[in-house]
Parts: structure tokens; sequence; C-alpha cells
């Protein structure tokens, strides 16, 4: 569990946590010597046996975005208010970011009473009961507390106590994320990132990456606490030893994940607050500072229900694109601050981190976000994420990030989902359609592959590789080839080789055309080992190169004449024949190279490297060094 402070500057938040576990947690000599928290600094303590991280955050306004770098991974606030002082302009923005960072329980400790008497602590103790109302920490106990004179620190160490037994450990579900807020070097270890897990557990050995940036790491060695452990979790606080980067490339802001989570995101959907501190509407379009974790980035609003302006106090969904890349992902609450960094305005929870930009100024996905925000379990969060998919195949990996579960979970919830269709089918599929993204791939595929026999009537059919690019971008050549094979079961397409084509698809050619293939074809086989040049055979043909081109190509598809090079074309026949001739030659030899097949056909290295090339490509022969073996079969 992690217990964090919030509150106002010099309103004894250092003081508390040190009182209460012994640890100095201003490391900074600036810190020693001005008397404030200027970063964020830790410490824990035990409590009903649990172990429980403490994250202090400074109070000064100026070290605002070092406060958020701490206040991301919170289980448990301590908001601390002055005695002497009572509710401050702090006090109140500290509060407004654990309430829209979704903090769920808290306590309030009323410092400094030492200093004043009965009636000041009656008066502040009705400005935190009127601060807190209808945020989380409306029903928090208030505790009256002094780390100098040492007046209520039990009463605040069962309060704390209470906190962690009522508190329930979130299952560490989904791929390990850890935002970054130190990096150092240890002399002897090498670089060392500290930070508060938020998703998964993290193993010593394991191998993570680095965002943005996608450097790639190795854990060498784990500690919580200060306590070397082999494996941590979420809501730990975790320093790591990492192999393989330097930590003069690593910074605030950047995250340790999972090898599995390799992507940044430049526009996320979102569902958005405004906090009354806002003062006035945020317009569309207008410039915020969005804060994720230890990450901060300028982002434009955009709302996605067509207004123009969000009110204090008001709810939308939005679209945030953020100037530069940030590793953000489903799930994830953020902070947005005014353009000029001066006020928290307000914050939200990102629901689809790879959103693409709006199509209309009133959205048509806006209902599937609603479903994706209300979604009550895991299977209706996925139903609603394939939904936003503007493709109609999606990948178990870009659901897997975008909900940020492990790719196994996610084939677990949809394994008897009845209106999902998998590809390849299987208990562990690539990717998902649904019924509609099924029927729109189909139609997508057939279009493209009519628009092709129109225009290219001479052509068997569209190269598979090249149609996948060009109706699903991105998807995996394995899924596609199961799209395929779907395709020809129920009798949409049919594939011959490497191309496919409509059913209703056939190449005509008229009795001049066949005659000259015939020609072309007897002009090759008369050639044997050595045909010429294309041009030279059109040309003793008494025929245009084009007009050769296509006798070619028709007797390509009938598998009677191949091109095994630009300018080189061999009959089916001849092939044949060398292909016996490199049989018996490795048969006798055990392997052959293009001297050996040169002086077998009686022809120059030209032709033998071609014809070892094409048989390689082929599969009929197996390149070893600068021999050639047969293939198994």
């Amino acid at each position: 569990m992690i217990l964090g402070t919030a509150g106002h500057i010099d309103h004894g938040k250092t003081e508390l946590i040190r009182a209460l576990t012994g640890i100095e947690t201003d490391r900074l000599r600036e810190e020693k010597e001005r008397g404030i928290s200027i970063d964020i600094g830790f410490a824990w303590l035990d409590v009903a046996g649990t172990r429980v991280g403490v994250v202090d955050v400074p109070g000064h306004e100026r070290f605002i975005r070092n406060m958020l770098a701490g206040a991301h991974g919170i289980d448990v606030v301590l908001l601390v208010v002055a005695a002497d002082d009572g509710v401050m302009p702090q006090t109140e923005e500290h509060l407004d970011i654990v309430h829209l960072l979704g903090a769920q329980r808290g306590i309030v400790a009323m410092t400094k009473v030492d200093l004043v008497d009965g009636k000041r602590r009656d008066e502040v103790r009705e400005e935190i009961e009127i601060l807190v109302a209808g945020t989380a920490l409306e029903t928090a106990p208030v505790v009256e507390v002094s780390a100098i004179s040492g007046e209520g620190l039990d009463d605040l160490r069962n309060a704390l106590s209470d906190a962690v037994e009522s508190f329930t450990q979130t299952p560490a579900a989904g791929l390990f994320r850890m935002p970054i807020d130190r990096s150092f070097v240890i002399h002897g270890h090498g670089t060392v990132v500290t930070g508060t897990a938020t998703a998964g557990e993290v193993q010593a050995e394991q191998r993570l990456h680095v965002l943005p940036g996608s450097r790639a790491a190795r854990v060498r060695g784990i500690q919580v606490h200060g306590t070397a452990v082999q494996h941590a979790r979420r809501g730990q606080r975790i320093a790591l030893n990492l192999g393989g980067v330097d930590a003069a490339e690593i910074e605030r802001g950047q995250v340790v994940c999972d090898v599995s989570l390799d992507r940044v995101s430049d526009r996320v959907d979102a569902f958005v607050e405004l906090r009354p501190a806002a003062g006035r509407p945020l317009q569309r379009h207008s410039l915020v500072r969005l804060h994720n974790g230890t990450a901060e980035a300028m982002a434009k609003i955009i709302y996605l229900d067509g207004r123009e302006a969000l009110a204090p106090k008001d709810r939308t969904y939005a679209q945030l694109a953020l100037r530069e890349p940030m590793a953000i992902f489903g799930g994830d609450r953020f902070i947005l601050r005014e353009q000029t960094g001066r006020a928290t305005i307000g914050g939200g929870l990102v629901l689809y981190p790879f959103a693409a930009k709006p199509a209309k100024r009133v959205d048509p996905r806006l209902p599937v976000l609603e479903r994706l925000h209300r979604a009550a379990n895991l299977r209706d969060r996925l139903d609603a994420l394939i939904a936003l998919q503007s493709s109609p195949l999606v990948t178990s990996e870009e659901l897997a990030a975008a909900a940020n579960l492990r790719v196994g979970d996610v084939h677990s919830v949809l394994a008897d989902h009845p209106s999902l269709r998998r590809f390849p089918d299987g208990g562990r599929p690539d990717a998902y359609a649904t019924s509609a993204g099924w029927n729109d791939l189909s139609d997508r595929i057939t279009g493209l592959l009519a628009a092709h026999h129109t225009q290219n009537p001479r052509e068997a059919g569209l190269d598979i590789e090249s149609l996948r690019s060009r109706v699903v971008a991105g998807v995996p050549p394995k899924v596609f080839r199961a799209v395929v094979a779907d395709l020809e079961k129920s009798g949409a397409a049919v594939r011959q080789d490497n191309l496919l084509r409509l059913p209703q698809h056939e190449i005509r050619i008229d009795r001049k055309q066949a005659a000259l293939a015939e020609r072309v074809l007897e002009a090759l086989e008369q050639a044997s080992f050595t045909p010429p040049d294309p041009a030279a055979l059109a040309a003793d043909l008494g025929v245009s190169v084009s007009d050769f081109d296509v006798c070619v190509e028709q007797l390509e598809r009938e598998n009677r004449a191949h091109r095994i090079e630009p300018k080189l074309v061999y009959s089916e026949a001849v092939l044949d024949q060398v292909r016996e001739l490199i049989r018996s030659h490795v048969a006798e030899h055990g392997e052959i190279d293009a001297r050996a097949l040169r002086d077998a056909i009686g022809a120059s290295r030209k032709y033998s490297i071609a014809l070892l090339t094409y048989f390689d490509r082929s599969g009929f022969t197996m390149r070893v060094g600068d021999t050639r073996k047969l293939r198994a079969r």
C-alpha cells in the first residue's frame, strides 16, 4: 500500500512523516538549507503487519510538478492542514489532484495543534469539513496531531491501522508498468531507477523497455523499501537496478514496462472533468498541460460531443492531442493544468489510448466510448475496445496494450465469445473480428479483387501480400493468410499460389494470342539451356516486346514457362531437364556448384548462376556456402 501526503507548504508534512517513520524524506542539500521540501521524498513504516510505502510531496506551488510526479500511485491520502494557518490555496489544489487521481480513502491530519487553542482547532475542523465535502475524503477521519509534542501521534497510527485493515489490495493485473521518478548511478551496480508500480509484477532478470524511446533493459536487481527481493508488484515503491541502459538516457517522465507494452501515443480518448477551481469554461481546442504518472506534455483538447466549451463542475468525453508522444494506457488517470502551469483545472480517465483524429465534430464513436467508460467487466471492456477499432481486424496484442492486459488474459476473456471470429481459429488467436467487421473485411477484399480484375483482365489475380497492405495494414501475414483461407472455404475467393482472385474471374485470350504463345513456347524449347534476351527473341518472332510479355505471362499461368530473371525466360520442359541434371550430379557428388552446372548444360556461368538462384527461390535446392544441396521434401 502507498500512503501519500498532500497539503500546503510549511504545514508539517515532512515533520509528521519523520515522527511516524524516523526517516528524513528531505534528501537534497537545498531542502535542508531552505527548510522546505522541493522534490518528492520516500519513507516506509510497518502498520498492522503491512509495510506501507510513504510518498512525501512538496507543498509549494512552484513545485507542483514534483508533487504530481509523486501523487500518481497513492492508495491512501494523508491530507495535512496546519491548525495555525488552516485551509490554504495548495491545500485545495492538492485535494483536487488526489480526488482527480481516484483516491478512494484518506486521513486528514490537523497538525501544529500545540500552537493553537481549542477554539482555533474547532474553526479549522469546520474549514476541513467544508473543503472535503463532495470528495473522496468526505468521510475521512480528522486527527489532531503535533509532531513536536507527540500529541495525537498514537491516534494517527490507529487511523493508519484502520486504513490498512480496510484496504483491499488490487490484484497485480496487467503488464508491469512503473513511471520513473528518479534515475541515478550506484558505483559498482550501474543504473538505478525508482518509482511506484502502477500495474503488474516484475521479476529479477526480466527484460523490460523504457518508454518513450523503446530502450531495452534487463532487471539486475530489485529493492522494495531498501530490502532486496526477487519480485515486486503493483502498489509498491520499487528500485530497479537495470542493465543495458545508461542513467544519462533515462529521465523522470519515462516509464519502465513489460516488453509487450512497446507503444506510445500522441492522441487519447478520455472522460474529462473540469474542477470548480478552473474558474471559467475551457474552450474547445484550448492548450492544456497533461500530467500522467511522472510525465507531462502539452495537449489540445477536443470535445467529442461537439460542444464549444466545458464549464467548471461539468464532465464530458474528449480527445487530447499530445504535442509529444507519451506512454499512456487505458485506465490511466491524469491531471490537466493551465497552459501556463499556474493552476490545476481538471483531470480525467483515459478510455482509449491509441485514438485516431475524429472524423466529425460530433464523433460517431461517442456511444462506444460511453460503453467503454461504463463497462462492468473485462468482457464488456474488450467488446467496446474492439468496436472502437477503425480496422475490421484487431490483433490480440493491440487489445492487450489498449486494456493493459496480458495477451493470455485477452484470450481467456474472449474464449467463448459467441459473436467474434478468431484468426487463426483456436485457443490463442492472433486477431479477432466481429460479425460486422468480418462482413466489412470480406467486402473490402472482394471489392479490391473486382477492381483489379477490371483494370488487369489478363492477370490471374492479386498478390496476397499486396492485398493485405491495402486492406488491413499492420495485420501479421499469418493472420491474413487465415483470412484468405476462410474466404476460400466460403467460396468467396480462389487462391492460386500467392495470387487471389474472384471465383468468376477467367483470363480469356483470343486465338491469335494463343497461337503466338505456342510459337513463343516452341522458340524457348528450341533455345534449350541458353535462351536469348526476350527482346531479341521477340524480334526473331516478329512481334513486339509487350505482346511477347503477354504470352510469357500466359505461359507462366499455365505453368509451361517461367521468367527466372527479368531478361531470362525458360520453358518448363527445359527446367525439368536441368532439375534432372542437378539430381544426378548431387546423387553422385553430394552437392553441385555453379561451375559444375555450367559444364553440365554447356553454357556460361550467367545461365548456371541464374538457374541455381531460381531453384533456391522455388525450394528445389538449398544454398550452403558456394554449393547447393537438394532441399528435403
